[in-house]
């Protein structure tokens, strides 16, 4: 068997590998979540409470891809229920590339500033890698176009507004507190770079 196979329409689509992946985004949604459980009752202590949906970055974008996931193995006849998938999909290639990337380059970046070294960090890169490689992976078979892509995109770019004007972003590693303004600044370049992303892989499978 070719190692083709793997990133092969027939495999990615098969029914039972869909479902697999679905149930394994779920769980690690869930997880998510409670991982951010911390701060997300901090969120609500100390700021308004509409702050709190743009606070879990990584589950909401793992949610995004999970729920798109059933437009993929249930295509809806509603043209509504379309469209409204087709923004999911869209919010789930760019915020699963941008946060994918983004936690794996945060932590190696803390690493870097002699932050110290956990098992979870391991357990963080390779979930958050899969989140990326999945999107890239799945974005030929999403019907978004390219309104949605600018819904996604507005989307995006309002959370990396909100994160880093009302101090709500992701906790980081304390050796990049003093960085914050480069975090800022690569947090939204790499949304850009996200949004181009999705962009060319419309452009790939010509709905741009």
């Amino acid at each position: 068997m070719a190692l083709s196979y793997f990133w092969s329409r027939e495999f990615l689509t098969n029914r039972y590998f869909l479902w697999l992946l679905f149930w394994c985004n779920a769980l690690g949604t869930v997880y998510g979540y409670i991982w951010y459980g911390d701060q997300l009752e901090y969120t609500l202590a100390q700021q308004p409470l509409w702050q709190i949906v743009f606070v879990p970055d990584s589950p909401t974008a793992s949610l995004f891809f999970t729920l798109s996931l059933l437009w993929v193995l249930y295509k809806p006849k509603s043209m509504v229920l379309n469209r409204i998938g087709h923004v999911i999909q869209a919010l789930a290639v760019v915020t699963s590339v941008k946060y994918g990337v983004w936690a794996v380059s945060i932590i190696f970046a803390g690493w870097m500033q002699g932050g110290a070294q956990h098992w979870q960090d391991w357990m963080l890169i390779a979930s958050h890698s899969a989140m990326a490689i999945e999107a890239l992976l799945y974005v030929r078979f999403f019907g978004f176009r390219w309104g949605a892509l600018v819904i996604a995109a507005l989307w995006t770019l309002l959370n990396d507004t909100i994160d880093y004007t009302y101090d709500i972003f992701p906790w980081l590693p304390a050796s990049l507190m003093d960085h914050l303004d480069g975090v800022r600044n690569f947090t939204v370049g790499l949304t850009l770079v996200s949004i181009l992303c999705a962009w060319l892989a419309l452009r790939q499978a010509k709905r741009a």
